[in-house]
């Protein structure tokens, strides 16, 4: 049976209006994004929902509120992270990010050989790199596109061990590291076969709308506790005046 799902209606997805209270009056000017395909945007089409990738999204809620941001997307389909950081980081932190999402291992779990240490040190070391140039950092544990119906069933199981590992292993880098952290695995929706591409490998156009409501309460969340900073403890007045 065809969804009558739309954007609009989705209830995992934002109300009209809802990003720009997220992020209201944010202070970022210059958004870089570095990665895989995921990154790049393969954006398969779906009814009710807009043809436009999740980074693309998420520029393009942060230039509503802020309409000279600067916005660029390194992200390229087929790199391992290694791969990633060989042929991105430079040209990131010549952009001068202020604001940077890095996404990487997709392309290493796909393959039996992943090894997590391997993609957890060349991950850091881009967090690191953006962090030390001034950036806030956000990563993220991805969809496990295991339950994509197009996965065959005998790859599936160890596919999903990949995937959940990897998605561990990123979130703890990014606690290690303090990056803001976007994490997907365990969406409640994480099973449901209306978010996958039908190549079992990308999400769609429903999840990446998902996937950027997720995004912006991370920002927002991280917008509230930087004025909670800035407004200090509030004082008592002094009862003997």
């Amino acid at each position: 049976m065809t969804s009558t799902l739309t954007e609009a209606t989705d209830p995992w997805c934002l109300r009209p209006g809802e990003a720009g209270e997220l992020l209201r009056e944010h202070p970022w000017r210059r958004f870089v994004v570095l990665g895989d395909s995921v990154a790049e945007g393969l954006c398969e089409p779906v009814d009710g929902y807009p043809d436009v990738q999740w980074a693309d999204r998420i520029a393009a809620e942060l230039r509503a509120v802020r309409p000279d941001l600067a916005y660029l997307n390194l992200g390229r389909r087929g790199l391992r992270a290694h791969e990633v950081r060989a042929t991105q980081l430079a040209d990131a932190l010549a952009f001068g990010p202020d604001l940077a999402l890095v996404v990487c291992g997709g392309n290493n779990v796909l393959r039996p050989g992943y090894d997590p240490d391997a993609v957890d040190a060349e991950l850091a070391a881009m967090v690191t790199a953006l962090h030390d140039a001034g950036a806030d950092v956000m990563t993220v544990g991805m969809f496990d596109v295991s339950h994509s119906p197009a996965v065959p069933d005998m790859l599936r199981a160890g596919l999903g061990e990949r995937m959940r590992r990897l998605s561990r292993h990123t979130r703890a880098v990014a606690e290690r590291l303090g990056t803001l952290h976007v994490h997907l695995t365990d969406h409640p929706l994480v099973a449901d076969p209306s978010l996958y591409s039908g190549d079992g490998r990308h999400g769609n156009a429903r999840s990446d709308a998902i996937a950027t409501a997720e995004t912006l309460r991370v920002l927002a969340a991280h917008l509230t506790s930087l004025r909670s900073a800035q407004d200090g403890p509030r004082r008592e007045p002094d009862p003997a005046g």
